[in-house]
């Protein structure tokens, strides 16, 4: 599927995809905040884009590759932000609480992840994430 097909943008922001994240995975421009690139990064992966993945993935975390079109592929179903938070004392830095489903072989799973970001030259990166329950 061409990302162009999408109306719903799949980060379930109820915007049309063109108006949410693909002005990020297609048009180039930086998201505005932490939320906003974690929401773009979801996408990312209900599309299998891991370039886009890699690259708002901070230089010091970043793996080689993730391996996105091995099989079986996951079916992303659904995204739900908790909170974002960024202190003032440290506003280069964020925190965003999510939890997403998915199903992989039938079977489905749940990720509770609480992600670390940095901004680094005007743009926001995925630093890690503690995944709970």
């Amino acid at each position: 599927m061409k990302d162009k097909q999408i109306i719903t943008c799949p980060c379930n922001s109820n915007k049309n995809y063109t108006d949410c994240c693909a002005r990020y995975l297609d048009g180039g421009e930086a998201a505005s905040n932490a939320e906003a690139l974690m929401r773009s990064r979801y996408t990312a992966y209900t599309l299998g884009r891991e370039d886009y993945l890699l690259a708002t993935w901070h230089h010091s975390t970043r793996p080689a590759s993730l391996g996105l079109a091995a099989e079986p592929r996951s079916k992303w179903l659904g995204l739900e932000v908790k909170r974002h938070e960024c202190n003032p004392q440290e506003p280069d830095r964020a925190v965003v609480e999510f939890v997403a489903r998915y199903k992989v072989g039938g079977h489905a799973h749940r990720l509770h992840e609480v992600s670390r970001f940095m901004r680094e030259a005007g743009r926001w990166f995925y630093v890690d994430g503690d995944v709970g329950e």
